[in-house]
């Protein structure tokens, strides 16, 4: 899939990184409640604008894998978080996907949104079968929004990630193409279809 990636939605758009967006992310890269379920953080500098370089390199692979997009408003254009969706194999057709949002940005319904726009994504633009996510088994608001997008719970994996000195267990959501239903959520607007992560920045 060529050309840079636009998502719209009601309320956003998740777009390309660019360069001068490392401020943006590092403001909340560097805020404990955000990254604290997350597998990365606190962020040096260094750090954030290296994930902003391999993310815009992401966009020259061909066939590319891997789509790391900032999440936008539409209203003013300002950054509030990053969404990612990343084939894990061409031939299965799968992909996991991941969301983080600043914390000023909870609360309104802008996670579900950005989740309903990957997965919408996924199915339509890049013909996946199957779409996975994990959280944190502590994290409930974010089980919340993969419940909410439609995903079903496959099981816990326990132990699987080792954090900050601890042991993490996670939980594995997924949705497969035929259960989808894209009316459900908050679905994209503009792009001609119907109106409807965690674990990235």
């Amino acid at each position: 899939m060529g050309g840079d990636v636009t998502i719209e939605t009601e309320r956003l758009a998740l777009r390309e990184f660019h360069r001068d967006d490392w401020e943006s992310v590092h403001e909340y890269a560097v805020d404990p409640e955000v990254y604290h379920f997350m597998p990365w953080g606190p962020n040096s500098e260094e750090q954030t604008l290296a994930f902003i370089e391999r993310a815009v390199a992401s966009r020259e692979r061909d066939p590319r894998l891997h789509f790391e997009l900032a999440v936008t408003l539409r209203e003013d254009g300002r950054l509030i978080g990053g969404a990612g969706i990343h084939v894990a194999d061409e031939g299965f057709r799968t992909a996991g996907m991941g969301y983080c949002l600043r914390r000023d940005a909870w609360g309104k319904g802008l996670a579900t949104e950005t989740a309903a726009g990957l997965i919408g994504f996924g199915f339509r633009r890049l013909g996946l079968h199957r779409i996975w996510a994990t959280c944190d088994t502590r994290n409930v608001r974010s089980a919340r929004v993969l419940e909410k997008v439609g995903m079903e719970l496959e099981g816990t994996m326990r132990d699987d990630t080792w954090l900050r000195g601890h042991w993490r267990s996670s939980r594995l959501y997924s949705i497969l193409d035929s259960e989808w239903n894209p009316g459900e959520a908050h679905g994209p607007a503009g792009s001609g279809e119907a109106p409807r992560a965690e674990d990235r920045r």
